[in-house]
Order: C-alpha cells, then structure tokens, then sequence
C-alpha cells in the first residue's frame, strides 16, 4: 500500500465504528480537522485510530498462526490457508495479496491516522485543549504509531518496512533492518511515553482500555509494549525497567491489560477470529501438535475443544477447534499481564538471574494446573520451558512464530506434507517495493 496519500483518503477511518461508550464518529474535511479543529474532531481523530487497530486484526494472527503452526485455517473459500501460508507444492508467499496487504495497509492507516492527529493538535487552541491535554493526544498517538510498526516488522522482518513520516513529509526508503525498525519503534514509544508523563486525557477510549483509559494508564501501556520491544532487541535490563513502569504485576490478575473491543451492537465491528464450534465451510482449528505437546494437567488445553468430527482440507487434519475466543463479543489482547510476566522471566534468564525466573514460571505454571519447576536450572532448559509458556500462554495472539524465529528455531516447526516450508518472513507488499 502506497501509505503516504492524501489524508483525506486516510480519514475513510473516521466511519461509523461505534464502542462502547464512544459515539459515531464523522467525516469531517480534512483542512478543518488539521487547520481549525474543534474537540469533537480530535476525539473523532483519537476514538477513530483506536477502532483502525482492529481492522485486519484476524488476517494478521491468522497469517502467523498459520505459518508458526499454531493453527490451521480451513475454508470452503479461501485455499491459500492451507496453500501459501504452508508452502503447499511449488506455492511461495504472495506480495499482493490478502494475508499480507490486508494487515500491513490498515497497519499503516492507523499510523497515518495518528499523524493527522499530531498535525491538528500542533494547530489547535487552548480554548479547545490545554496544553497538558494536548500531551495526551500526542501520547497517545505516539504510543499507537509505535504499535502499528511493531506489528508489520513483525510480519516482514528482513523485508524491511518504511518508517512513517508526517503528513505531507517526503517518504524514507525501507529499512531492511529490522533492528533500526524496531529502534524506531522505541523512539515513538518513548516520545509517547514523554508526552503522557504530566498529560490529561479527554478523549474517550472503548472498555478494551478500562483502567489504562487515564494518563497513567496509558503510560503503563505505553511501558509495557515497551518491555516487549527491548525484548527483540535483547536488551534486557532495559526490559526489566519498561516492566517496572508498565502495570506488570507477578502476583497480579494474568488477563488485566489492553484489549481491542468488539461487540454486536449496531454500528460496532464484532469479533472476526470467533468461529462457532463444529463448523465446517470455516474452520479454525488447533494444529495437532497443541494436543500432542501439551504437558499433563495444562489447563491451556482448554483454549481449544475437540470437534464432534475432525476436519480435513488439502491433506490436513485436525479435531480441537479454537475457543480462544467465546463469542462475536469477545475481546482480542492487545497486550495483558500475563506476557508481561512471561517477559520477566525471559529478561531474567537471559541475565542469569535464574532464581527471579523460576519464580515468574512458576507463577504462570501453578496458574494454569502445573506443579511448580522441577527441571535442571540451567540458560538453556529455562528457555525451553518459557518458550513452552509462551507457546501455550500467548496462543494465537501473535507470537508463537516470532519467538521461534528470534529464537532460531524455525527448523523445529512440524513441517506436515512432504512439500512444505516454514517460511521465515513476509516479503515486502508489491506496492511498497513499486514506489
């Protein structure tokens, strides 16, 4: 996708996506919002960024649930589930297609979104917004543009992505580096987190945000995401101090976080990775290795459900379906304690503090029906057994396949027909590399 077009068109995600509390958002000229705006036009701006995050949200977990083999998807429409995304036969990824232009576009949306945001606020009146809420706005979508970057390198990796600019600004080329991507990330989430410090928050968030919806709230997201990009960059003490600013918490609920809303009200957006139980023309099925690998007592197995009959598509089987997800109006994380526990446990292996590490295991051990550790506490059998929570804590929420390739472990991946491949990233979208 060509990200840098006209603004006008970027405010196509200004439409009727109602949450929660937040009220229909309109369409106003874009000269008005940046040059002249009013309040109602920076909420429109801020609520309308926040319902973009969802938008392709399922194209993306499933693209990397699929190729981590986390899941398969059977569709009676769409073959390239079991086709591209598994290397079927001679079958490679496509740069242009849904799986792929389908995320990275609406990614980029947001972030455009954001900067449309950052314009107006610089234009803006302190009879409309008082400086220290002006901070909020601009922390806030700072905050979102860090995220939204995050997720295409993830996808792309070594293809590179371009860094977002501000509207009308010329655009970079793309950095193939995926370190100076996610450098750039830190640097958005920390001017994020710089402007939310002091700041005073306004505008109104869907329930997805309860209890981060304030300035300190924000923040602590703000962190936490942090925590989890200093993650990929191996920088664990830097790690450990975003945790400590974020609302990490070893003792604390394991789902209190960030979620993206959904719901079945008129005018919202429901949930699209909720598939009802025993369907058959769409299926979202566990791969079997969930099942095989799964320790005893693991109540993680319960994140799926065996089918009445197994489901087959193109020399694929399976008969768990995923019930990640309940209903139509189920929340999808954004970020939750849980992880950030995980990342704890991580940053302190990684640093041989093996004793702090056994206890944020055993946390999440004993949390979900397992005896705490027993195994030799050694770098190397720790990180197989955070791995193994990762895998079964963080199911399908979009990391299984980057921890195993920052891990260097693709070449474990079942590979299940004889022509398969595990591929290691996305290549850049056709329209990125044609510009």
């Amino acid at each position: 996708m060509k990200h840098n077009i006209i603004a006008l068109c970027m405010l196509i995600l200004l439409n009727a996506c109602q949450k929660g509390e937040i009220n229909s958002l309109n369409t106003p000229v874009v000269g008005g919002v940046t040059g002249n705006p009013t309040r109602s036009d920076l909420f429109n701006l801020a609520t309308g960024a926040e319902s973009g995050m969802r938008t392709s949200i399922n194209f993306y977990l499933d693209a990397e649930g699929i190729i981590g083999r986390e899941v398969y998807r059977f569709s009676s429409s769409e073959p390239r589930y079991t086709t591209d995304l598994l290397g079927g036969g001679t079958k490679v990824l496509d740069n242009n297609t849904f799986y792929l232009t389908n995320p990275w576009a609406s990614r980029y949306q947001v972030m455009r979104q954001c900067f449309i945001l950052l314009e107006a606020i610089s234009h803006t009146s302190g009879s409309v917004a008082s400086d220290a809420q002006k901070k909020g706005f601009s922390g806030y979508a700072k905050t979102l543009i860090g995220y939204q970057l995050l997720l295409n390198i993830n996808m792309t990796d070594s293809s590179g992505a371009r860094i977002p600019v501000a509207n009308g600004a010329a655009q970079g080329p793309v950095i193939t580096d995926p370190g100076i991507v996610l450098d750039s990330v830190l640097k958005f989430l920390d001017d994020g987190k710089a402007d939310l410090t002091g700041a005073d928050i306004i505008f109104p968030l869907s329930g997805g945000f309860a209890g981060f919806s304030d300035a300190a709230g924000l923040l602590k997201f703000n962190r936490a995401l942090a925590a989890r990009v200093h993650l990929y960059r191996k920088q664990w003490v830097e790690a450990l101090t975003a945790l400590n600013e974020s609302f990490f918490d070893l003792d604390g609920d394991l789902s209190t976080g960030v979620w993206h809303f959904f719901s079945t009200n008129g005018g919202d957006v429901s949930n699209t990775m909720y598939i009802a139980p025993n369907s058959n023309g769409e299926v979202r099925i566990a791969h079997p290795s969930y099942a095989n690998d799964i320790v005893p007592g693991d109540d993680r197995i319960n994140k799926t459900q065996v089918r009445n009959s197994s489901a087959s598509q193109n020399g694929l089987t399976g008969n768990r379906d995923v019930i990640a997800w309940n209903s139509l109006n189920a929340p999808v994380s954004i970020i939750r304690n849980e992880e950030l526990i995980l990342i704890y446990a991580e940053a302190n292996i990684q640093t041989n503090n093996f004793p702090n590490a056994i206890v944020a295991l055993n946390r999440i051990r004993t949390a979900h029906n397992l005896p705490a550790y027993a195994g030799p506490v050694t770098s190397a059998a720790l990180t197989m057994e955070l791995l193994y929570n990762r895998r079964y804590s963080l199911f399908m929420e979009g990391h299984r396949w980057v921890d195993i390739r920052r891990y260097g472990l693709l070449n474990t991946l079942p590979v299940d027909r004889a022509d398969d491949n595990v591929w290691s990233h996305f290549p850049l979208p056709q329209s990125e590399s044609n510009q």
